[in-house]
């Protein structure tokens, strides 16, 4: 698995049925098998196409009954699991698999994409509490992670914003992302094209993340 896989994967808790919402090739799937973190898997994709791949990687467990997979958007037909991953989607595409579910699992790990924003308000708003809330470095990108389970929860305006686990100063990976970005809001401030009131804009966001530098 690629390094941003194996993140997820070091997050993801054991459970009896695990569902992975857009499997794609399915490798994390076969690694939830594979280690034993669960009994079962559902695969699932709104492409026949990416669901033949995944279900061509995990034929073996197929044949021992172990695997289960539908052509589904979101969780329209998935049917119970204990634990689901939604992972590599937009935060607008994940937060409308979240809202359209008629029945959602009690864990749930979600990697955006972008607008994790959204999908942190998403969650809590559809009843889970975050456990885990943050950002890591894989193949020179940066990604946010978040598992959840069924629980009420609240949000800052900066844990809405960040992730709660980043606040606390201590991940670097964290840090880094919010120099490089800093120093770009710095860049186009140097810039003589832009006007007063976006320069104030600018110059209050580049105030905030220095924040936690």
């Amino acid at each position: 698995m690629t390094d941003r896989l194996e993140k997820i994967f070091s997050v993801l808790n054991a459970c009896e049925v695990f569902a992975d919402i857009g499997c794609d090739h399915g490798y994390m799937a076969k690694a939830m098998l594979d280690s034993g973190k669960c009994r079962k898997v559902i695969i699932s994709d709104i492409s026949e196409k990416c669901l033949d791949k995944a279900r061509e990687l995990l034929a073996d467990y197929t044949e021992q009954g172990r695997v289960a997979s539908v052509v589904s958007d979101g969780f329209e037909k998935v049917g119970k699991c204990d634990l689901a991953l939604i992972a590599g989607m937009g935060g607008e595409e994940i937060s409308s698999i979240l809202k359209s579910a008629k029945e959602l699992p009690n864990a749930l790990v979600i990697q955006p994409m972008k607008n994790c924003d959204k999908v942190r308000l998403c969650a809590v708003n559809s009843g889970y509490r975050i456990e885990k809330d943050f950002l890591f470095k894989a193949g020179g990108k940066y990604y946010d992670l978040i598992r959840l389970v069924k629980g009420s929860d609240k949000l800052t305006e900066l844990e809405t914003e960040f992730g709660r686990d980043n606040l606390d100063g201590t991940n670097e990976d964290f840090k880094e992302f919010i120099s490089i970005k800093r120093d770009k809001l710095i860049e186009v401030l140097s810039k003589d094209l832009i006007s007063e009131q976006t320069r104030l804009e600018l110059k209050k966001q580049v105030e905030k993340l220095e924040k936690f530098l």
